[in-house]
């Protein structure tokens, strides 16, 4: 009787190895600090009197509100706009003043929300598994814009957010600004030679090579943050989703500390945030239990514009730093003021159920939801502010 053969165990291939992602990752973090940097350099080229009419036009906080949401909501990433804001702000000359742009900051927050409403209709064909999946979605909104709400006005009135990220700047000292010759600085700018040539090459004015260069920049900044999603998304989405469910059902601030995490290693509160809406839909977790996995995730995505401040050099690098640390403050202040007491944290919870119920009636109420909040609105006053000015 002939022994059966033995079974090779073949090991599939799991895709590249961990060094070659990290070399890959460092790679990608390297081009995104680039493209900050050759951001704050157009910037710099750009003439003064389209820059005056730019800061006149952000000068009104709700204006600069409108461009951080429909912004957001266009790219499909808070990271890709903080991070421009970031490059803007930080400009070796002419920068976007701090205070202009902390409602673009407070926007982008709320433009961020739009992926995973997005997501919930695809649930619309199932009566109550839309009615929780756009109920969790929907909620991240309420909450961003009663955040806004509340603390837009505490801004305006005391200046509350921009001082204390300056002051916790200061405490850091070199970390955002040029205080010392850091080789990844030295790095960061000799990477940005070859954008500041092909500008200047194919740019016939400084207008035209300011031009250019911006566009270059943002999308050097688009292309790596939407790689290293992607990288980041292969290597740990399920690591990822066996965390957010290991914080379903446990104690809010263990969910929140998860939705952080979770965010921090994908690089994507949306990605974060998009998994709660199937889980939601199929029952699998209540509204209350998502809520503040996807307060953390606003937390945890603030690391891509405290990076992008790494990238900003001379005089103003301190303001880069500040407007990413206005962006951490804003989402803890949020987090703070609304979760941490229940009559207030209730508002969006009821609010998002609210909308839901109107949503399963009419359908296309919901889609109505997601074209007229973030892009009609903020489109319409931006173009309505353009008018006037001129």
């Amino acid at each position: 009787m002939q022994a059966s053969p033995e079974k090779v165990d073949i090991t599939e291939s799991q895709g590249p190895s961990p060094l070659v992602r990290s070399l890959v990752l460092v790679g990608l973090l390297f081009l995104f600090l680039v493209g900050v940097n050759g951001l704050g350099g157009g910037f710099e080229l750009v003439g003064e009197d389209l820059l005056d009419s730019f800061f006149a036009a952000t000068e009104n906080p709700f204006i600069g509100l409108m461009i951080g949401i429909l912004a957001t909501t266009l790219v499909q990433s808070s990271s890709v706009t903080t991070a421009s804001i970031v490059g803007f702000v930080a400009a070796p000359l002419n920068p976007l003043p701090v205070a202009n742009a902390v409602p673009m900051i407070m926007g982008a927050n709320i433009g961020t929300t739009v992926t995973n409403t997005v997501a919930s209709l695809a649930h619309i064909g199932r009566k109550e598994e839309f009615r929780r999946a756009f109920a969790v979605a929907t909620c991240h909104d309420f909450f961003n814009y009663m955040a806004v709400l509340v603390l837009l006005p505490l801004e305006l009135a005391t200046g509350y957010l921009r001082k204390s990220a300056t002051a916790l700047a200061g405490m850091l000292g070199g970390v955002g600004g040029a205080d010392y010759d850091s080789p990844i600085k030295g790095a960061i700018s000799l990477g940005t030679h070859p954008l500041e040539w092909i500008a200047h090459t194919l740019g016939p004015t400084d207008g035209w090579a300011a031009l250019i260069l911006i566009l270059l920049s943002g999308g050097l900044i688009f292309a790596s943050l939407m790689s290293i999603v992607s990288l980041m998304r292969s290597a740990m989405k399920s690591r990822v989703e066996a965390l957010v469910s290991k914080a379903l059902g446990r104690t809010p601030l263990l969910a929140m500390a998860v939705g952080a995490i979770a965010t921090v290693m994908v690089q994507s509160s949306s990605i974060t945030t998009s998994l709660m809406v199937p889980l939601a839909g199929a029952g699998v977790l209540t509204l209350s239990q998502a809520f503040p996995v996807t307060l953390g995730a606003n937390i945890g995505t603030t690391v891509t514009a405290l990076l992008a401040a790494l990238a900003a050099t001379g005089e103003y690098a301190g303001a880069g730093l500040t407007i990413a640390l206005v962006h951490l403050l804003f989402n803890l202040s949020g987090t703070l003021l609304i979760y941490t007491w229940e009559p207030i944290r209730n508002i969006p919870l009821r609010m998002a159920q609210g909308m839901a119920d109107l949503a399963i009636k009419s359908r296309g109420l919901a889609i109505a939801y997601v074209l007229v909040l973030f892009y009609l609105v903020p489109a319409a006053f931006a173009l309505l502010n353009r008018w006037l000015s001129q």
